[in-house]
C-alpha cells in the first residue's frame, strides 16, 4: 500500500494547515449566529474553496471554531493523510487484485474484506484521563451552551451541531459511526436527525422493538480520517473505523465513555452522552441543507445528555451547507473517487463515475460505459438504482467510454448530439431521499436514465437530425418581446439538439410549460429542441445554477415533456395546483442585516484575496 501519513488528533490536523499555509486565525469578535456562516461562505465559494479559519473570538463561548478545514482538494487530500485521494483508491483497487471476487456474493462481501485484510482496527487503549476527558460534566452539570453552536442560515429552527460522529451500537453490538445533524433544543437535549435508511435509525429501531433506550455518544472535534468515515456510504454493519484506520494506516484509539456502554475516539475534542427514549419524538428544523433548500421539518427522536466530557480548551470542529460549492463537495468528492474501485467490482463495465456538485450528491451521476452487448448501458442503471446509496440517485446519464465524465462541457455535448428521445430515456420508479422535494410524495418518486452511449448492434436508437445552426431570429424575437420572460441564453448552438435556457416570471400554474410551448410556436426555424424553463429570478446564463435547479426541481416524469419531436423540461417551482401538494422549500439565502454586517467587518478579517 502507499504509504501514508495520519493525524492523531484535530490538533495535528491544524497544525499541518498552518504550516502549509491553509489556515487563517480570525481575532475578530464573531457571532455563531449567522455571522459564522456568511464569512465562511464567502470564503467556501472563493477561489478553490478558500483556507480553512479559526474563529478565535466568538461570542458566548470560549471556545475557538474551526471550519472549512476539508473544503478544497489540497486540504481534502491532507485530511486522509495523502497529497491525493486517488492513491487511497488505488490502493483499494491493489487489495482486490490480491484477492478478485468469484461470485455475486463475494462481489457484495468485499468492502468488509479489503478494510480487515489491511489489518488496521480500532482498539480499546486503558487511559485513565484521556485527552477527550480531562474535563468532565455529569448529570445537573450538563450544558451545551458552552459550545459555539451555530445557527447557520436566517430560517433555521435553531442552533445545529453540523459535523458529529454519531456512535451507536446495535443490539447484538456492532458498532456504526455516522454523522446526523442535531438541533439543540435547551442545554441538555438536541435532535436526533436519523434518515430511515441510515444505520443509527437501524440501531434504534432494534432497541425501540425491545422497548429500551439508545445509547448515544458523539465525539466532536476527532482526527480528520475519523470525521471523513463518518460521512462514507459503508454497506450496513461495516464499522466506519475499519476505513479511518485503513485511511490512517494506524488503528483509532478508542476510551470507554464515563455514563453509556460506548467507546469514543481518545483525542477527540468534545464528547457528549446520552441515550434516545423509544418512543419520544420532537418536531425538529427546518434546516439549511446541503441541497441548497431548508429541508422542511419533521418529528424526530430527542436526545438526552448524560455527560459532555472534552479536553482542556477544547476546538470546536463544525461546518455549514448550502448551495454548492461549499465544503461538504469536497468531502463528496473524495468519497466519489475512494469507492469508484468497490462499485467497479459490482459492475466492471463503469471506466468512471462523477457526481457533479449541482447534482447534490444524490440527483446526478454520470457514468462512462464500456459497452459489450445491447441494453448494457440501462441494465447498469438498475444495478446501480439497487445499490445501496447509490439507489438515491434520481438521475443517471450513462456516456460512451471515451467521454470524459469530469469535463462537463464534453458531457453536455455528447448529450445534446446523441440524445433519442425516443429511445434513449428510461423513466423508473423507486426510492429517493429524503431531502428531495421535487417528488410529489416523500422518499418516493420517478428516476431518469439518460442514455447517449454509442449504440451497439441491435439497439433501437438512432442519432437524431441535427439542428444546428437553423435560423435563430424567430426564436430571439419572440424571447425578447415576452413580458413574462426575465432572461435568456443558448450555452449549445452547434450541436443536434440546441438547448435554451429560459427564466419565466412565474405567476400560475403550468405557467413554464405554457411559456415554453408558444415559444416552440414562435421557433418557425425549429432552431430550439429543448428548453429549460428556470424561474425568474434565476440568471439563465449562469448554467451552474441552471443545472442546480434542473437536478433538484424536477421529477422527471411530471416535468419532462416531449411533444412534436422537441423536449420540455420544466425546473421552475412547484404549485399545488400543478399536483405537488407538499411544502416547496425556499432557497437558502442571508439575510441582509447580517450581510451589511459583514460587508463592513470584511475588510478587518484578513481575507480578501
Amino acid at each position: 500500500m502507499t504509504k501514508r501519513f495520519h493525524h492523531e488528533s484535530l490538533r495535528d490536523f491544524i497544525s499541518s494547515l498552518e504550516t502549509a499555509g491553509e489556515l487563517v486565525r480570525i481575532k475578530e469578535k464573531v457571532s455563531p449566529i449567522l455571522e459564522i456562516t456568511e464569512i465562511t461562505d464567502r470564503v467556501s465559494k472563493s477561489s478553490g474553496g478558500g483556507k480553512a479559519l479559526l474563529f478565535e473570538n466568538v461570542e458566548g463561548s470560549s471556545m475557538p471554531v474551526l471550519i472549512n478545514a476539508f473544503g478544497s482538494v489540497r486540504r481534502m487530500a491532507m485530511a486522509l493523510g495523502s497529497t491525493d485521494v486517488e492513491e487511497i483508491a488505488r490502493d483499494i483497487e491493489s487489495l482486490i487484485k490480491m484477492k478478485p471476487p468469484a461470485t455475486w456474493q463475494d462481489k457484495l462481501a468485499m468492502l468488509p474484506l479489503l478494510f480487515k485484510m489491511a489489518k488496521f482496527p480500532p482498539k480499546i487503549v486503558n487511559d485513565a484521563n484521556p485527552p477527550c476527558q480531562e474535563v468532565v460534566q455529569i448529570g445537573g452539570d450538563v450544558n451545551l451552551e458552552i459550545m459555539p453552536i451555530l445557527q447557520c442560515w436566517p430560517e433555521d429552527g435553531g442552533r445545529f451541531i453540523t459535523l458529529p460522529c454519531v456512535f451507536t451500537k446495535s443490539a447484538d453490538g456492532r458498532r456504526n459511526v455516522g454523522m446526523y445533524r442535531m438541533q439543540m433544543f435547551n442545554p441538555k437535549t438536541t435532535g436526533m436527525h436519523w434518515h430511515i435508511h441510515k444505520d443509527g435509525a437501524r440501531h434504534f429501531d432494534e432497541w425501540r422493538a425491545r422497548g429500551m433506550r439508545t445509547e448515544v455518544a458523539v465525539a466532536v472535534g476527532c482526527d480528520p480520517a475519523v470525521v471523513f468515515s463518518a460521512t462514507a456510504p459503508m454497506p450496513p454493519g461495516v464499522d466506519e473505523l475499519l476505513l479511518a484506520g485503513f485511511i490512517r494506516q494506524k488503528g483509532v484509539e478508542l476510551v470507554k465513555c464515563k455514563t453509556v456502554d460506548l467507546e469514543v475516539p481518545r483525542t477527540a475534542e468534545i464528547v457528549i452522552e446520552g441515550y434516545v427514549e423509544p418512543e419520544e419524538r420532537r418536531e425538529e428544523g427546518p434546516f439549511g441543507d446541503h441541497t441548497g433548500y431548508y429541508s422542511l421539518t419533521g418529528m424526530y427522536p430527542v436526545f438526552h445528555i448524560t455527560a459532555i466530557t472534552h479536553r482542556r480548551n477544547p476546538i470546536y470542529l463544525t461546518t455549514i451547507v448550502g448551495k454548492p460549492p461549499m465544503e461538504d463537495c469536497y468531502m463528496g468528492k473524495a468519497t466519489e473517487r475512494i469507492f469508484l474501485p468497490l462499485l467497479k467490482t459490482i459492475h466492471p463495465e463503469i471506466v468512471d463515475y462523477d457526481l457533479p456538485w449541482e447534482g447534490v450528491f444524490h440527483n446526478c451521476v454520470i457514468v462512462s460505459v464500456k459497452k459489450r452487448y445491447p441494453a448494457h448501458a440501462r441494465q447498469m442503471m438498475s444495478g446501480l438504482w439497487g445499490a445501496g446509496q447509490m439507489s438515491f440517485a434520481k438521475m443517471i446519464l450513462a456516456v460512451g467510454e471515451d467521454v470524459n465524465v469530469r469535463d462537463y462541457t464534453q458531457v453536455a455535448r455528447a448529450v445534446l448530439d446523441g440524445l433519442d428521445f425516443e429511445n434513449g430515456l428510461v423513466l423508473n420508479e423507486g426510492v429517493l431521499d429524503v431531502l428531495d422535494h421535487s417528488a410529489p410524495k416523500a422518499l418516493y418518486g420517478s428516476k431518469l436514465g439518460i442514455d447517449v452511449t454509442p449504440p451497439t448492434e441491435g439497439e433501437e436508437r438512432a442519432k437524431p437530425e441535427s439542428w444546428a445552426g437553423r435560423d435563430i431570429a424567430p426564436f430571439t424575437s419572440a424571447v425578447k418581446t415576452r413580458p413574462d420572460v426575465a432572461g435568456w441564453s443558448m450555452p449549445f448552438t452547434d450541436v443536434a439538439s440546441p438547448l435554451a435556457i429560459v427564466s419565466v416570471k412565474k405567476d400560475s400554474p403550468g405557467h413554464g410549460a405554457r411559456t415554453a410551448r408558444e415559444l416552440f410556436k414562435a421557433d418557425t426555424a425549429k432552431a430550439v429542441r429543448i428548453l429549460l424553463m428556470v424561474d425568474g429570478y434565476v440568471n439563465p446564463s449562469n448554467y451552474s445554477v441552471a443545472l442546480w435547479k434542473f437536478f433538484n426541481n424536477v421529477d422527471p416524469r411530471r416535468d419532462i415533456i416531449i411533444e412534436d419531436g422537441r423536449m420540455i423540461v420544466d425546473a421552475t417551482r412547484k404549485m399545488p395546483e400543478e399536483g405537488h401538494t407538499r411544502p416547496w422549500p425556499n432557497d437558502i439565502v442571508m439575510d441582509e442585516k447580517t450581510v451589511s454586517k459583514i460587508d463592513r467587518m470584511w475588510p478587518g478579517l484578513g481575507l480578501a484575496e
